[in-house]
């Protein structure tokens, strides 16, 4: 029975789904998991790949364009001025676009894609719980080395992340729950989803997370929302966010920073959050004027900022060196200019229209791109490690299971023709 499971192509399969499972479900505690999970998912589809079906899924765009990216930050090692060593440390972080249309082929074949969501779902619920233990008992952190109020791994600004993407997915199954008179469990994802949202009021948020969920709550209304809908909802939102911030000293500490950061900026120069962010922006601006069309190649970007940097007695905003000018576009544009550009943008936009029909799958699938087309304005988040798998198993998954859905209605209607 072991031999016939060793040689059966569905026992792969099943054990591939179980790694994508224990690949989302770490991804929020351990960076190091996360890539031993994904290596063993891979490792279970080699023995019985279809090699022609898969490399047939390779042409399709929604594909062909991440692979693009990488292959072109491969070449960008070319023109590059920065040692070899810089040049292949700034190829790694495209590699991971590499494992999406591996996704994509699986998820379309395996029925087993909603899985991998609520997998993600209860690991995010279980780290808000850590998250309140922490704001509480500090000590129980794992990150002795920096004290960040109620995080326990990671950081405020991937836990923020996590916890957005779950509490605004949520708000698709909840409706179609209510339209059902299915209360309770409405009930259950609501307090589930309002839990997130109080952990980012009460405990912490980054500001990246308070200026997308807005955005990403707009696209839901627009999509599954009648008018009167979005005006009682609308009206809620507003008296809950009154009401949190009135309650909640932690977040108008993080929204006062807005102004704070850039008057301190400004006037003195000071290398504040926002502060750094512009004067990064402002080089990298510079940066890609030079050398507009193909960029300065890849792992250029530190050796550019080296060369700007302003000497100073005092640490200074125009003083910072560094390798991520905190913006996906610039992050490209500096080191493959325009054809870079233009690449990253297909790939925004392909997965976009991938995702255009109603459904859960399609419903999460576009919520990823949304969120990391947004984020992505003040963090570089297609490249950093937690957001960029959040996009690619995001997107994998719920594309697969959206080209499933696709290929079973168009079986139908051929049979049904």
């Amino acid at each position: 029975m072991l031999w016939r499971r060793l040689r059966s192509p569905a026992a792969w399969s099943e054990t591939a789904d179980l790694f994508a499972i224990l690949t989302v479900v770490s991804l929020p505690w351990s960076t190091s998991l996360t890539a031993i999970f994904n290596v063993l998912f891979l490792l279970c589809l080699v023995p019985f790949l279809d090699w022609k079906a898969f490399l047939r899924s390779l042409t399709r765009p929604i594909c062909a364009a991440p692979i693009a990216l990488v292959l072109l930050a491969l070449v960008g090692t070319l023109w590059s001025d920065a040692a070899w060593g810089a040049r292949l440390y700034a190829v790694n972080p495209t590699v991971k676009l590499l494992v999406l249309p591996v996704l994509l082929y699986h998820f379309e074949r395996s029925p087993r894609g909603r899985w991998i969501f609520i997998a993600f779902l209860v690991s995010c619920a279980l780290l808000s719980v850590m998250s309140w233990l922490v704001a509480f008992y500090p000590n129980l952190t794992l990150r002795h080395d920096q004290l960040e109020r109620g995080i326990f791994v990671k950081n405020y600004i991937d836990q923020s992340q996590e916890f957005t993407l779950c509490a605004v997915a949520l708000a698709y199954p909840i409706v179609l729950l209510l339209r059902e008179k299915r209360h309770w469990l409405a009930g259950l994802l609501t307090a589930l989803a309002l839990s997130f949202f109080v952990n980012m009021a009460f405990v912490v948020v980054s500001r990246t997370a308070l200026v997308t969920i807005p955005i990403m709550f707009g696209v839901f209304a627009l999509l599954h929302l009648r008018s009167r809908s979005i005006a009682l909802i609308s009206v809620a939102l507003v008296a809950g966010a009154a009401v949190a911030w009135q309650a909640s000293p932690q977040l108008r500490k993080t929204a006062d920073t807005f102004v704070s950061d850039y008057t301190r900026y400004k006037e003195k120069g000071e290398p504040t959050s926002m502060g750094l962010r512009l004067e990064f922006w402002r080089k990298s601006l510079g940066f890609f004027a030079e050398a507009p069309i193909k960029g300065h190649g890849t792992g250029s970007t530190r050796g550019l900022f080296e060369q700007v940097a302003t000497p100073s007695g005092q640490y200074l905003a125009s003083a910072e060196v560094i390798g991520n000018p905190h913006n996906q576009t610039l992050n490209v544009a500096v080191q493959w200019g325009v054809i870079g550009i233009v690449v990253l943008y297909a790939i925004w936009i392909l997965h976009l229209l991938l995702f255009r029909g109603d459904g859960l799958a399609y419903w999460i699938g576009l919520l990823v791109v949304v969120q990391n087309i947004f984020t992505s304005l003040f963090n570089s988040h297609l490249f950093d490690f937690h957001e960029g798998w959040m996009y690619v198993i995001g997107v994998g998954v719920a594309g697969g299971m959206v080209i499933r859905a696709q290929g079973k209605a168009a079986k139908v209607g051929q049979a049904g023709s």
